[in-house]
């Protein structure tokens, strides 16, 4: 396999494109159309500068493009002012602060989303709708390949997507929407750049751009870039060796829209390069710990049309192809390369009929080939070919709204050692919404999901060194098989905002890794490693979550908001025994201040311990993460500026992930700072 490494976007040329915005504020002052309100084809390109309320945001993730005060299904949104405060290295990282959502961790490089307790293979994590195509989900060490810091908003379905999205969706999505492609006119030369530095802990920087051109009329054009380096961070018992985290990612896309629609297309390149701090070496002899690198490459054509079928309907299609490298280095020797190359295609087509009825209809499909080779190729070159059809329709019928769903779906996997697997996943929903009052909202959510199993799971056989452990998989396992039934509650007034949902869930087939009792001797690290092997059983997941915001005052001494939230979930096997690596409870609160452009916030968040583990596994100790945040918004002409600074674990506190592979090794990190400087123009 060849392994292309290109530098892309040096530091000189992104500090070049930042200082050129900051001398062009002609260029900044050109006028900016008007948004549309025809929410079918989304205008991503708009930066706001100071969004507050998402209610009206259009979540694109959704075929029928509703808003999101609009949805009954769990969903869970970040943009405007609240993504900026929340941005981190990772994905999971900066998804983690919703209620029902945590982060894996393996380092700061790496951070998964956790959705009521599932991860990994069971939650997809798509780029403009399309998924990520990168091998995230055959090792806890692999990082997706997507950057926050490039993110419009961030989308997050919590619970079985599959109906969308098919198999890997069965815990849920988080869709990052970035723009690249404007499904909308620009008018003029807006933007963003942002400068960040990282003290006490980490020692680095992140940067970034963001530009949006167009004649205001059909041609519109888009480039971003963000470069991060940041160093080894420090802990509560000293300096995390070999946690640094180095990125440089970038793209540019451009569209023809109009009255008729939109086409478009976008080019864009990942390069990441991060330490994996539970193999760090011997800094001192000199001796380099384990690290990675990988590089992206990735297409996309979009294309929308605007009312082919007659008023309310729309046509989309999306194409995306990836080209995926990623090493594994031993210190300075290449230990695995692994590769994917991968194409992916979806359609959409919505109508609104007679009766109130919206629907929506979409095939999606795919073809990848993953391929490892090395010390760690514990999974044989495979090739995966999937199809799926899904429709929905929905309607409201006084104060009751439903809509109802159906998807099947085909894959197929192909090993070059002559195995082939065939699985045909179904899904079904139900979402009701029914309004009790003006301020009471009751939801219902019915899911039958299933899913394929992966790669990993089917056709494993060999050390993984990630996880210090020799894995084996089974090529006969079933379908894995969901049924979940979710009830939530929704108020609203002017005083409060709030929702709590419950959810319960019975898995067949559910796959896991069971611990056997054998050893395998690993000559390279001479040590045994415990055989592992993926098998299956029925399981029970279950939990509740909910948060609230409760507005207490605005006067002349500003405005007060007082936010608490919390979120428990439990997984255990229906014969007995609990699943391991379950989130623990959480639970906090944040208190927010703003006036005249200033705004500050206090919070306090606890981590309960988790005790309630599997066989083999350990508890981890609980802990209270404390928070403050300050920033400074003005508007000057046509242009914004926010300076901020950010206090993270304020309190030094020790703490370690129970989710985490490395949790014995690697800890949190210790009070930090960020300080920095937001451009909107």
């Amino acid at each position: 396999m060849l392994v292309t490494h290109i530098s892309i976007l040096p530091r000189t040329v992104l500090f070049l494109a930042v200082s050129s915005l900051l001398l062009t504020p002609a260029l900044a002052m050109a006028d900016v159309g008007p948004p549309p309100t025809d929410s079918r084809h989304f205008k991503t390109t708009e930066v706001t500068r100071h969004l507050k309320d998402l209610d009206a945001v259009v979540v694109t993730a959704i075929p029928l493009r509703d808003s999101y005060s609009d949805l009954s299904r769990p969903v869970a949104l970040l943009a405007g002012e609240r993504l900026d405060e929340v941005r981190a290295s990772s994905l999971g990282e900066t998804v983690a602060v919703l209620p029902g959502v945590q982060s894996s961790n393996f380092g700061p490089g790496v951070g998964r989303p956790i959705i009521r307790g599932l991860d990994g293979p069971r939650i997809a994590v798509l780029n403009n709708g399309l998924s990520s195509q990168d091998v995230s989900t055959v090792s806890q060490d692999h990082s997706p390949a997507v950057e926050p810091f490039l993110a419009n908003q961030i989308e997050v379905l919590k619970g079985p997507s599959t109906l969308l999205y098919g198999s890997g969706a069965i815990g849920g999505v988080v869709n990052i929407v970035d723009g690249r492609i404007a499904e909308a006119p620009v008018g003029g030369f807006n933007g963003r750049a942002e400068m960040r530095l990282d003290g006490g802990d980490k020692h680095g920087n992140t940067n970034m751009f963001r530009i949006d051109a167009g004649n205001g009329s059909a041609l519109s054009v888009h480039a971003d870039g963000v470069y991060r380096n940041e160093k080894d961070y420090d802990t509560p018992k000293g300096r995390q060796v070999n946690s640094f985290i180095d990125t440089k990612s970038g793209s540019m896309g451009a569209s023809f829209s109009g009255d008729f629609g939109f086409f478009g297309l976008s080019v864009a390149r990942f390069h990441d390069s991060y330490g994996n701090p539970g193999e760090p070496g011997d800094p001192v002899a000199g001796d380099r710990g384990s690290w990675l690198r990988l590089h992206q490459d990735r297409y996309d054509l979009k294309a929308g049309l605007t009312d082919p079928w007659g008023e309310a309907s729309a046509l989309r299609f999306s194409l995306g192809h990836t080209q995926y490298d990623h090493i594994e280095f031993e210190g300075n020797e290449v230990g695995t390369t692994f590769g994917k190359r991968a194409s992916e295609g979806r359609v959409e087509a919505s109508f609104a009929f007679g009766g109130g009825w919206r629907t929506a209809f979409g095939v999606q499909g795919g073809d990848s080939t993953f391929q490892a080779l090395g010390e760690e190729s514990f999974v044989p070159k495979t090739n995966n070919k999937s199809i799926g059809v899904f429709g929905l329709a929905h309607n409201t019928f006084g104060l009751f709204q439903a809509e109802f769903g159906a998807r099947g779906d085909q894959v197929k996997y192909d090993t070059d050692n002559g195995v082939t697997r065939n699985y045909h996943p179904g899904s079904l929903a139900f979402s009701g919404d029914l309004a009790l009052s003006k301020q009471w909202r009751l939801t219902l959510n019915v899911d039958h999901a299933e899913r394929a199993p992966v790669e990993e799971e089917l056709f494993a056989k060999g050390p993984h060194i990630a996880t210090l452990a020799y894995e084996v998989g089974r090529a006969d396992l079933k379908k894995e098989k969901a049924n979940q039934a979710e009830l939530g509650l929704v108020f609203r007034n002017d005083w409060s905002d709030a929702k709590v949902s419950t959810y319960y869930s019975r898995y067949g087939n559910f796959i896991y890794l069971v611990d056997t009792g054998s050893t395998w001797f690993w000559d390279d690290g001479q040590r045994d490693l415990p055989v592992r092997q993926w098998s299956q059983a029925n399981a029970i997941f279950h939990g509740i979550e909910g948060e609230a915001t409760f507005h207490l005052a605005k006067n002349t001494s500003g405005s007060w908001d007082l936010r608490v939230f919390g979120d428990t979930v439990s997984g255990r096997l229906k014969n007995g025994g609990n699943l391991p690596r379950i989130v623990p409870a959480r639970y906090g609160a944040e208190l927010r201040w703003e006036d005249a452009g200033w705004r500050t916030s206090l919070s306090a968040k606890r981590y309960e311990k988790q005790n309630k583990v599997a066989v083999n596994e350990t508890p981890t100790a609980g802990y209270t993460m404390v928070d403050a945040h300050l920033a400074y918004h003005i508007d000057v002409d046509s242009i914004a500026w926010e300076v901020f600074f950010d206090g993270n674990n304020l309190t030094n506190r020790d703490a370690r992930v129970h989710t985490s592979f490395l949790k014995d090794d690697v800890m949190l990190a210790g009070r930090n700072y960020t300080a920095g400087l937001r451009m909107f123009f």
